[in-house]
């Protein structure tokens, strides 16, 4: 645990300021996340150096396909998500911070480093929940993992504070975004999100000159339409036809186990809409 950095007192409550969500938090209390919390009217981070998943992946994995390709990558995350995805794929973690339950394996930013080069990685990941919620211990890594020569990427849902963003903007060379769909309605009903702060942080990425990829789980019946595909294609080529689309095939998960696996036809629908507009559209789980 450590005292959070992204925030500041209102009175006698706090204000974090780590994502879009800006929870003012009362004495005791946790922001949405579960993992910032104001503790005698200063928010500290509960999950600062505890490392709840830890893993040697390919980047291809995250996935980039377009940033250091055939590498691997240190990845780390802890519990906690300011999201409650009802398709959640990393729900063991990413949601029991939100009962109270808060774990994982102690250790520095140090370590982290050194065990990503004794690893022979070329960078490291800060995925499996969402970097946001912990961003002052992805900061401290970050910084080290730079001198050291590696890269470093952020597996996001995007709902960065501006605030947030520019916090850590400098340190980061990669990002993969998870652009979940292109309706609001969505994004409120089945996520606890807005698009719109999603989309901010795709542009301000982009004009940043940080590598990004984003990346759609197409869920049966919810996201799967012509309209919606092509709105999304769109949107990514307005702002370059050079940024990777991902369609990911969703699995039945955690609060959605009645709905179908994502058929091939879908799949390819999305692919065919999406190559209209962009020079590189990737399919994935198929």
């Amino acid at each position: 645990m450590r005292e959070a950095e992204l925030y500041k007192k209102e009175k006698n409550k706090v204000r974090c300021l780590a994502c879009s969500h800006k929870c003012l938090i009362s004495k005791d209390k946790t922001g949405i996340c579960g993992v910032r919390k104001n503790i005698d009217g200063k928010l500290f981070l509960l999950v600062y150096g505890k490392v709840a998943s830890m893993n040697v992946d390919p980047i291809e994995k995250k996935p980039l396909y377009h940033f250091l390709p055939r590498t691997t990558s240190f990845s780390i995350g802890t519990v906690g998500c300011n999201f409650k995805c009802d398709f959640c794929q990393n729900y063991d973690i990413s949601q029991v911070s939100k009962q109270g339950i808060i774990f994982g394996k102690e250790i520095k930013p140090e370590e982290i480093v050194e065990k990503a080069i004794k690893n022979r990685c070329k960078s490291i990941s800060y995925t499996y929940n969402e970097p946001a919620i912990f961003i002052e211990f992805v900061k401290d890594t970050a910084i080290l993992a730079k001198k050291r020569g590696l890269k470093n990427v952020l597996v996001t849902n995007g709902f960065f504070s501006k605030e947030s963003f520019d916090y850590i903007s400098n340190y980061v060379d990669a990002m993969n975004i998870d652009l979940k769909s292109f309706s609001e309605d969505f994004y409120r009903k089945y996520c606890g999100g807005r698009l719109k702060s999603v989309l901010e942080t795709i542009k301000r990425a982009h004009e940043k000159g940080i590598h990004i990829e984003l990346t759609t789980l197409v869920i049966p019946g919810l996201n799967d339409s012509d309209k919606e595909f092509e709105k999304i294609a769109r949107f990514i080529a307005s702002i370059s036809d050079s940024i990777p689309w991902h369609i990911s095939r969703f699995f039945p998960m955690y609060r959605m186990l009645n709905k179908p696996i994502t058929p091939i036809e879908s799949m390819n629908r999305a692919y065919k809409i999406g190559k209209k507009y962009l020079k590189y559209v990737h399919l994935g789980n198929i």
